[in-house]
């Protein structure tokens, strides 16, 4: 599927990128496997609900997520975080 980052999505991770390579590895390659299969399970792809029901969330590693809206055949990035930071209700 293809997809973009929001610009200050992807701000927040150039920076990352720059202080820790190990999780921007992870990062590229999840994205990667997203662009060929965005169902792939290792990604656990799910919709949110509430507050969220217009987002779509992938996970990096346990503990950190990416969520996206979908724009037609097109997935934005729009947050990364833990659980509790994208997920919030706000």
């Amino acid at each position: 599927m293809k997809f973009r980052i929001a610009i200050a999505l992807d701000r927040r991770l150039q920076k990352l990128f720059k202080t820790n390579s190990e999780l921007s590895v992870k990062i590229e390659k999840q994205l990667r496997l997203f662009s060929q299969d965005h169902r792939h399970p290792s990604l656990k792809t799910h919709k949110l609900s509430g507050k969220l029901d217009n987002l779509w969330s992938i996970s990096i590693t346990k503990s950190l997520r990416m969520t996206y809206i979908l724009d037609k055949e097109e997935a934005i990035f729009t947050d990364f975080g833990t659980h509790d930071q994208v997920y919030k209700q706000t």
